[in-house]
């Protein structure tokens, strides 16, 4: 890998528990690249499903990660085990409320459980 460095194995846990990998990954890819990976193999029996990267939030360790960082800048080592699986939580942000429509209309449970999540 670049810079000799040691693949980063990542599995992404979705709201319900399930997951997407684990994959490795160079310690090089970006957050954005990662979200990439992410909406290319969302689970098509999924009510709820993300149209474009900037629906989906990672959080890793209680931190939001930004896209411009790459995986290396974003992980925390503290706890870590050597060679171990990081599980970075999937959040997908809810459907912006169609200005002609009241937000009810876009609005569900599985949205406050979002919100009280965090």
């Amino acid at each position: 890998m670049a810079g000799g460095k040691e693949p980063i194995e990542v599995r992404f846990r979705l709201f319900d528990g399930t997951d997407i990998g684990p994959t490795k990954y160079d310690p090089s890819t970006t957050v954005s690249a990662l979200k990439e990976f992410i909406l290319a193999r969302w689970p098509q029996d999924k009510d709820i499903a993300p149209k474009t990267v900037n629906d989906l939030k990672l959080i890793n360790a209680g931190r939001i990660l930004e896209n411009n960082r790459t995986l290396a800048e974003s992980r925390v080592p503290v706890g870590e085990v050597p060679g171990g699986v990081i599980t970075m939580h999937v959040v997908v942000r809810p459907p912006q409320a169609d200005k002609n429509s009241g937000i009810a209309d876009n609005f569900s449970p599985l949205f406050i459980l979002f919100s009280c999540f965090l």
